[in-house]
């Protein structure tokens, strides 16, 4: 979020510099605010949050697992064959455990 903030408050100041007549900040503003600000928006729609359970019929366990380096939770990688569409699981080594145990 302060990320997001400083892009905007970018774009403000740049608003701010046009309406003085500053020459050359106005632009650079613009773009370092408008990337910043574009960007962030962005992420926040194509960025799949991690899911607590499987993603239910249909999806495949792919076998691949990693570190989430925002989480640092081990996620395990799913896949639906209809469609391509991968999602995240967070790991749940208990659900594991039950599942063998059943």
């Amino acid at each position: 979020m302060a990320v997001l903030a400083v892009g905007v408050a970018m774009l403000l100041g740049a608003a701010i510099a046009i309406g003085y007549d500053v020459p050359a900040l106005p632009l650079w503003l613009l773009i370092a605010g408008g990337v910043i600000t574009v960007g962030t928006l962005l992420e926040r729609v194509f960025y799949k949050p991690l899911l607590r359970a499987s993603p239910g019929a249909g999806w495949q366990k792919t076998g691949e697992r990693f570190v989430d380096p925002d989480t640092g939770k081990v996620v395990d990688v799913f896949y639906d064959p209809r469609s391509g569409e991968r999602q995240y699981v967070a790991h749940d080594p208990k659900a594991t455990s039950r599942q063998v145990e059943n």
